[in-house]
């Protein structure tokens, strides 16, 4: 009920910015900016990238939102620019680093499954940052974002079929890395 509600006024705001209603668009980009920023950081690996990032998304949604024609997939549309922007801020720098913490690996790895703390969710975050961009992409809209795989496959212009396929490539390399495994020996990699 609450999506319901909220997907309305979503929706209102933005019939309302297509309007020129700066306040409109000013609600519509407050009321996305913590999730996308989330999403983004989680991408690009460094705050003040994903600021940059954020702000190059907002400043596409604000030229491109009149051409949006379904004001009801306003969220998935600004995921989906969202993506681009951080996938070309990343092509730009050419650098993937691992952003994963070996001890936060291990605690993860431990033979009794951790309790989800407030914590658990922030280590997740730094461990998934660690997949390709190409996976970390699908997981973040999939499991933090709670996108379907045909939203996910809208968001990041691919087949579903791909969608399925970096799903299952960034579960496998997660697997790969809770393993529990022998005192002393490094996280696998299943590469």
């Amino acid at each position: 009920m609450a999506d319901d509600r909220r997907q309305n006024e979503e929706t209102l705001w933005v019939l309302r910015a297509q309007t020129g209603d700066i306040a409109a668009l000013e609600s519509l980009l407050a009321n996305i900016e913590a999730p996308l920023y989330r999403y983004v950081a989680t991408l690009v690996g460094e705050p003040s990238r994903a600021a940059d990032v954020l702000q190059e998304t907002f400043v596409r949604i604000w030229r491109k939102l009149g051409w949006l024609r379904d004001p009801s997939l306003f969220r998935p549309w600004a995921y989906r620019i969202a993506s681009h922007e951080a996938f070309r801020s990343l092509s730009r720098d050419r650098r993937w680093s691992d952003m994963a913490d070996a001890r936060e690996l291990e605690a993860l790895a431990a033979p009794e499954p951790p309790t989800l703390d407030p914590g658990l969710r922030e280590r997740l975050v730094g461990f998934v940052g660690a997949l390709p961009p190409a996976s970390r992409a699908v997981i973040l809209l999939v499991y933090f974002e709670d996108f379907t795989l045909a939203e996910t496959a809208a968001v990041l212009g691919v087949p579903p079929g791909t969608v399925r396929s970096r799903l299952a490539y960034g579960l496998a390399r997660l697997r790969g890395h809770l393993q529990p495994r022998e005192p002393g020996q490094g996280p696998k990699d299943p590469s």
